[in-house]
């Protein structure tokens, strides 16, 4: 195998390397992202559930109001008519007494659905505190095993990057930048084997003159005819019986 051709194998093997990790990191953020989505949506549930609470304990206070009103209202009626002397007038406050006392036992029928509704919204609380509490536990402790991960990776990251920069520098220019060219428009395979005749990265079929090239020793790169690749053989590979 051509010197050439093995400093672009190990550089593509640290190429791969660095898109492997650069894909990793790039899924971080958003893993992060969705586990601080899945907290806050068991954190509004109970912000919900005692937003509820507050809700009808405000009603119930607003029905109390409306109770001690009415009773004002009996109260007042009530003098009213042990100062009156005339019978419509006594009938009529009287009336006025009933429908206030009427009211009153509408309201207190009310309150007591609210106090039913309240109960049930306080268990929904408490089962929402207990959901929330162990939600952010183990979201915390994602993202801390997430943030542990990312921090390694940047650091290999960094070592592959500049490992990279000299592998790269061993690589004629001329050389690295058709490499480059290629990688960037075909991806992580670049310098493809030729086994059954056909090119390890397009898989097309290869003229017997090109396999030839690569089986001898010469200085000059060969190249896919179909898709530009840079290919190369070795004795462990397999040129013929593919069909």
């Amino acid at each position: 195998m051509q010197e050439i051709i093995q400093k672009l194998l190990i550089l593509q093997d640290r190429n791969r390397k660095i898109l492997r990790v650069s894909e990793e990191l790039a899924h971080i953020s958003p893993e992060r992202d969705t586990l601080h989505t899945r907290a806050a949506a068991t954190q509004s549930q109970l912000e919900a559930a005692k937003l509820r609470v507050k809700q009808l304990e405000a009603e119930r206070k607003r029905l109390d109001l409306e109770i001690d009103a009415k009773k004002t209202q009996i109260e007042k009626y009530a003098n009213q008519q042990l100062q009156t002397r005339k019978n419509e007038e006594y009938k009529a406050l009287a009336h006025e007494i009933e429908m206030a006392k009427e009211a009153i036992f509408k309201i207190e029928d009310a309150e007591i659905v609210l106090m039913e509704q309240a109960e049930v919204t306080q268990k929904e609380v408490a089962r929402a505190t207990v959901e929330a509490a162990a939600a952010k536990k183990l979201v915390d402790d994602q993202i801390g095993l997430l943030n542990g991960r990312e921090q390694n990776l940047k650091k290999e990251l960094t070592e592959l990057t500049q490992g990279r920069v000299a592998l790269a520098a061993a690589v004629d220019e001329s050389t690295l930048n058709r490499y480059e060219r290629l990688f960037k428009s075909k991806g992580e395979n670049v310098v493809v084997g030729v086994e059954h005749s056909v090119c390890g990265g397009c898989h097309m079929k290869l003229p017997a003159q090109i396999i030839s090239n690569c089986r001898g020793e010469g200085a000059e790169l060969v190249t896919c005819p179909n898709c530009g690749r840079i290919l190369y053989y070795t004795r462990d590979m397999v040129l013929t019986g593919g069909d």
